[in-house]
């Protein structure tokens, strides 16, 4: 591998919540399909939990509340990562 390799945000975290980072020369390596993947499942996860926040929010019972608003983080926290990674990707391309 030589020196001028991308560099991906990966959609997970490593140990402690910190983030990982995939170096590579390889378009479609099997780790970046394997990040794709995940990220498409992330994502499609976030949609249908908006889905059913919009629905139970009107007469949610509190216990209900709290756990969508703990499933709403993550999803927030997965899409975000998400959208960096695919931003620093899209800048670089475009450079």
């Amino acid at each position: 591998m030589g020196t001028e390799g991308e560099v991906r945000l990966l959609p997970w975290t490593g140990a402690e919540g910190k983030p990982c980072y995939l170096i590579t020369d390889e378009e479609g390596g099997p780790l970046s399909r394997l990040a794709d993947a995940t990220e498409s499942i992330q994502l499609g996860m976030g949609a249908e939990l908006l889905a059913h926040a919009r629905e139970i929010l009107p007469e949610a019972p509190r216990g209900e509340l709290r756990f969508l608003a703990e499933r709403l983080t993550e999803a927030l926290a997965d899409a975000s990562r998400v959208a960096e990674s695919r931003g620093q990707r899209l800048i670089r391309h475009l450079n």
